[in-house]
């Protein structure tokens, strides 16, 4: 079975069924963030891939443990990346026992952009998408998306409103949508243009 157009939460539910290709399928569409989201807290690359490895493997252990009406399925994954991130940090070190998943509350989003500003891009033309937004727009997605902190956690850290930060969020996503989705659109016809005059 294939999964390349499941939801998230569709990966996570075959996981807990202990099907490894919902796993990998997770792993690919997710790997790049988790590691950008460990890196940001260890600043240690090779550190950070040894996280996303061990946050894969508790999500595999747990995912039956996934309830989608407490947040959704990347916002869990990355909560888990960052927990685990932060216990190296603390000198902690590895944890061989899995953390239960289901105490790491999330807040899931209304309006995610998300998975259609983060896909068939890479992560320099992320960078430069971002640098073109205001910087309070910019450092709101930065904790929500790239460090793991809920909206909530955000909102108290910015010593701002909670909807504050939820506008912010929103706006900057909106606009990234707007720049992302037709650059990447262009580059499939690109590609498309290439491989049909390669045929020709």
């Amino acid at each position: 079975m294939t999964f390349e157009s499941a939801t998230d939460e569709e990966l996570l539910h075959a996981m807990g069924t202990q099907d490894v290709a919902a796993l990998e399928t997770l792993f690919d569409r997710y790997h790049r963030l988790a590691l950008a989201v460990a890196n940001r807290v260890l600043r240690d690359p090779g550190r950070s891939e040894d996280v996303v490895q061990e946050a894969f493997l508790a999500v595999w252990k747990d995912a039956a443990s996934f309830d989608g009406k407490r947040g959704r399925a990347r916002s869990w994954l990355m909560t888990v990346v960052r927990h685990r991130a932060i216990d190296i940090t603390r000198g902690k070190g590895y944890s061989t026992v899995v953390t239960s998943l289901e105490q790491l509350t999330v807040h899931p989003s209304s309006d995610d952009a998300w998975p259609e500003v983060s896909k068939n891009i890479d992560a320099q033309e992320l960078r430069d998408a971002l640098a073109t937004l205001p910087e309070e727009q910019r450092s709101a997605i930065e904790k929500a998306y790239f460090e793991g902190y809920t909206n909530r956690e955000i909102a108290e850290k910015e010593n701002v409103a909670l909807g504050t930060i939820k506008g912010r969020i929103r706006l900057g996503m909106n606009k990234l949508r707007q720049i992302v989705v037709p650059h990447s659109h262009q580059l499939a016809d690109d590609n498309e243009n290439q491989s049909t005059e390669g045929s020709d």
